[in-house]
């Protein structure tokens, strides 16, 4: 498969989105692929679960879908990773965004996609990798704390980062109320670093993000938001 060239337009790259559930990540990268002129198209949504209620959002939105039920392979994850490769590959796919994929992926299937898979993950990595990041982020009393986008890689949320997003952490906050703020900021930073990957900005380059002439490090595009009115005066 072949890599963009960063600064250079080329054809939307076939993308793949990866879910377990509603999949609400995936619903506004849908929307945002939509758009003619966005540099990746979103070709097909799988899932490893028949009641994963982001598949009846993606067939609504005429985009193609596969269910690859891991059970039947039990312990055997790369077996089914296999047939999911399988799939992915029968669709042409070139890029693979995680949201909400509840399967911790094989060491096979990342160096497969080494580059060309992206996640999300609600924390300021390298800060609180892994679950229940928001009850974590209280009980440290960080002042900020947010989502990142990352290259997958195999060590679990340890990928290069291709952008962040941070909000302040408010008195009295609680971690459905952080969730709720950091989700957010999710909705408005995945789409933008997908675009930074197919469009060419920003790549996979021997274990390090490296942005190119369509990305402004500093940017909060391609860095570390603060989104602006979030902080009281």
């Amino acid at each position: 498969m072949s890599e963009p060239v960063a600064g250079i337009a080329s054809a939307r790259r076939r993308t793949a989105v990866l879910i377990s559930g509603r999949g609400s990540n995936m619903e506004v990268l849908l929307a945002a692929a939509s758009k003619a002129d966005f540099p990746a198209e979103i070709v097909l949504v799988a899932a490893n679960r028949p009641d994963a209620a982001g598949l009846a959002t993606a067939r609504a939105a005429g985009v193609e879908t596969a269910f690859i039920d891991h059970k039947p392979f039990g312990r055997d994850r790369q077996a089914f990773e296999q047939a999911l490769d399988e799939r992915l590959a029968a669709h042409g796919i070139e890029l693979i965004c995680l949201a909400g994929f509840m399967r911790i992926l094989t060491p096979w299937f990342v160096e497969r996609w080494l580059g060309r898979l992206i996640n999300i993950h609600p924390s300021l990595l390298p800060s609180f990798p892994g679950t229940h990041t928001h009850e974590r982020a209280l009980e440290a009393g960080v002042r900020l704390h947010g989502c990142t986008v990352h290259f997958v890689e195999p060590e679990v949320d340890a990928g290069p980062i291709i952008a962040q997003a941070a909000i302040p952490v408010l008195p009295g906050d609680t971690p459905e109320h952080l969730a709720g703020r950091v989700l957010v900021q999710e909705h408005l930073l995945y789409p933008r670093a997908l675009a930074l990957v197919a469009g060419g900005a920003v790549r996979w380059q021997a274990g390090r993000a490296e942005f190119g002439p369509g990305a402004d490090a500093t940017s909060p595009d391609a860095a570390f938001a603060v989104p602006a009115g979030a902080v009281p005066a």
